[in-house]
């Protein structure tokens, strides 16, 4: 049985529209630097994404921000819309982007090692270290990290 969902989002201007497909509502929280100077804070996203299709594709502007991996965001507004591998295996989408007030479950954290200490959430997750992740998801860090090990590596 398929329970895939698909949700819609936009951009502040509305420039950039998006049509999320996903698996559960499940909500994964990374902690390491770059999602914290890339938000402002961790990057509360949707992990079970399986395909995401864009409206409004010449208004996104695409950072890389590692050999793997790029991040995209609304040249006009500044919206961020996603981190995603290069390969386009796996994709984090902002769940605020395509919040309709779904019932969300933050269950897991990464990079909980490099979490500051002035905020913490209230619920139990399942929380990964970055080496933890990096066990986990491949030893060869550099080329052949599983899915979620490239992506939990934080870049």
């Amino acid at each position: 049985m398929d329970n895939a969902m698909t949700l819609k989002g936009h951009c502040l201007c509305g420039a950039v529209g998006l049509s999320v497909e996903i698996e559960k509502h499940n909500v994964a929280a990374c902690h390491c630097r770059m999602c914290r100077t890339w938000g402002g804070g961790p990057l509360l996203a949707l992990e079970s994404v399986r395909r995401v299709s864009i409206d409004g594709d010449k208004a996104v502007a695409y950072y890389a921000s590692s050999d793997w991996a790029e991040r995209a965001f609304c040249r006009h507004c500044g919206t961020h819309l996603f981190y995603r591998l290069t390969s386009g295996e796996h994709y984090a989408v902002p769940a605020g982007l395509v919040d309709q007030g779904e019932a969300w479950s933050l269950d897991s954290e990464i990079f909980i090692d490099e979490k500051p200490p002035w905020y913490h959430f209230g619920n139990d997750t399942h929380r990964m270290t970055g080496q933890e992740v990096f066990d986990a998801f491949g030893a060869d860090q550099d080329k052949s990290i599983g899915n979620a090990g490239k992506a939990a590596k934080g870049d």
